[in-house]
């Protein structure tokens, strides 16, 4: 425990006449620094100035004067400042201390082709970033975005093939616009078509880290270019071609990052923790036809505005307290300052299962009984299923009386045609549908040809679903029972079974319920004179 000093002060006072001895105690267990923060000489408003990884913040003044309190003296700290345009200014300062100086250097406004990026995971490139962050390297390397160019299911739409990359299985991209190389590399080989805009063979890059979205990527970001009146990303702009890259010149480095208090050469970018950081990869249109609609799905719900944003969801914060390991200059940190690098998205069996509810009703009306299934979308800011239009939900409704036989369905919603071996099972399939616009296929995932979307009931989030279907009374007394299953499935079932995708369907939510019918009374009706019983 640390001990707290005093500072015995012995003030005299005049009193009837005579002098009084006033002993005060005074706690000296809080010192200060002030200083100024500058940009070359000039001063600078508005700086944040921080005691390094700790919540102790303030800002300059107009003079760029700024005052620090609450701090243990004798204790050397450092002190940070930052503001837009500049890396970190850092020092070391023992409190009590004044005329403290912290001088911001401008960083570079322009794009250096010229730069090579540090690959994050090699031992033997100077700088590598798993030298200093393996934890964080750890959980980046096995994610969507870690696997971007190496992806086989990616692989096997872009090239026409089985996951194998051996048997020819359409579609295919590669199939369709044979001699081009696409637009794909924008958001699956950012590193590479930062340079090459669809000139970027994802074969040629495939295995290549540092062409995907890899650490040194991400961290040279520095903007995003999205429409002022829209909010969201231009037309015909994916990926890298929306974001502001900003690779250093020779002989300088920089990292954008969360936080503001890494010294230089790291700046601070508050983007980073906004959804806007994400959109130029989750919303693209391919032919006027909206492919990806995560972020505008995010922007149009009701987190948007209370600034719930996809990191929140997909990179929550694991109780690390270290992002650099201390040996190299790391300091411990709050933990929900620390985002995890996992990415959680449409694998991730417990952010998937955290997504919806599911509710489930029964009642007898009359010879049937009536089941009403709902599905809320209570955990995702966009809607469920989102992205790549070969996800789909299934919702599959069964009832059995009490010898386990299958009741059957009177009426209500079946699963399509396209639900593989589920089809025409009660229940509902939840998806975006294309067609194809030259030979009326679908549903289709070639959406890098000309389609339409010709029906999408996904659910929008929080927003609720309800199916019902309708379930003949059986012949026996006994309890009914009723089951609802929600499954996630990555792919329809028949396009998987061909092209060799094994990713089992994920079972997000299940719910059952019980029903003791009561008998249903007959009533005879007298036979009309004439009339026949046949």
């Amino acid at each position: 425990m640390r001990r707290t000093r005093w500072v015995q002060l012995l003030i005299l006072t005049l009193s009837s006449g005579g002098l009084l001895l006033l002993f005060l105690a005074v706690s000296a267990s809080s010192a200060t620094v002030r200083g100024v923060v500058l940009a070359g000489t000039a001063p600078v408003a508005g700086a944040r100035v921080r005691v390094r990884a700790t919540e102790n913040l303030t800002f300059s003044d107009e003079t760029g004067a700024f005052f620090l309190q609450g701090l243990n003296p004798g204790q050397e700290i450092e002190v940070t400042a930052w503001y837009t345009g500049y890396y970190i200014a850092s020092t070391k300062v023992v409190p009590p201390a004044s005329d403290v100086i912290l001088t911001l250097r401008p960083y570079h406004t322009e794009d250096h082709p010229d730069y090579t990026w540090t690959d994050p995971i090699s031992g033997t490139m100077p700088g590598a970033c798993g030298a200093c962050h393996p934890m964080i390297v750890s959980q980046w390397i096995s994610n969507a975005h870690g696997t971007a160019v190496s992806n086989a299911r990616f692989f096997s739409l872009y090239n026409g093939t089985d996951i194998s990359g051996t048997h020819p299985v359409t579609p295919g991209y590669l199939d369709d616009f044979p001699g081009t190389a696409g637009n794909c590399a924008s958001c699956h080989a950012p590193g590479a078509a930062v340079d090459h805009y669809m000139a970027t063979d994802m074969n040629a890059v495939r295995d290549m880290v540092t062409a995907g979205i890899h650490c040194d990527f991400c961290h040279k970001v520095g903007g995003a270019y999205l429409d002022a009146t829209t909010g969201s990303v231009y037309p015909n702009a994916p990926g890298v071609q929306s974001l502001r890259v900003l690779r250093p010149p020779a002989g300088d480095n920089i990292f954008f990052g969360p936080y503001d208090d890494i010294h230089d050469p790291d700046t601070y970018l508050p983007l980073m923790s906004e959804s806007q950081f994400c959109a130029p990869c989750h919303q693209f249109s391919f032919w006027g036809t909206p492919i990806y609609e995560s972020y505008d799905e995010w922007l149009r719900s009701p987190y948007a505005a209370e600034g719930v944003t996809c990191q929140n969801c997909h990179m929550p914060p694991t109780g690390d307290e270290y992002f650099a390991l201390p040996e190299v200059g790391g300091l411990p940190h709050p933990p929900a300052q620390i985002p995890s690098h996992l990415q959680r998205g449409a694998l991730d069996v417990a952010l998937l299962q955290d997504t919806v509810e599911l509710s489930l009703t029964a009642t007898q009306e009359g010879g049937e009984i009536l089941v009403s299934a709902t599905i809320t979308n209570s955990g995702a800011g966009h809607h469920v299923p989102t992205d790549h239009p070969g996800r789909h939900l299934l919702l599959i409704v069964t009832a059995a009386d009490e010898e386990g036989q299958a009741l059957v369905q009177n009426a209500g919603s079946t699963i399509p045609g396209w639900g593989g071996p589920e089809a025409g099972l009660p229940g509902t399939a939840f998806a975006k549908i294309l067609q194809d616009a030259r030979s009326g296929e679908m549903p289709v995932v070639s959406y890098w040809k000309q389609s339409f979307i010709v029906s999408d009931n996904r659910i929008p989030a929080l927003a609720s679903d309800e199916s019902q279907v309708r379930f003949r009374l059986p012949a026996t007394a006994g309890t009914v029972t009723i089951q609802a299953e929600l499954r996630m499935r990555r792919l329809f079932y028949d396009l998987a079974l061909a092209k060799g995708w094994e990713a089992a369907d994920i079972t997000m939510e299940t719910a059952t319920v019980t029903l003791e019918p009561h008998p249903v009374s007959t009533i005879h009706l007298p036979l009309l004179v004439g009339a026949s019983a046949d």
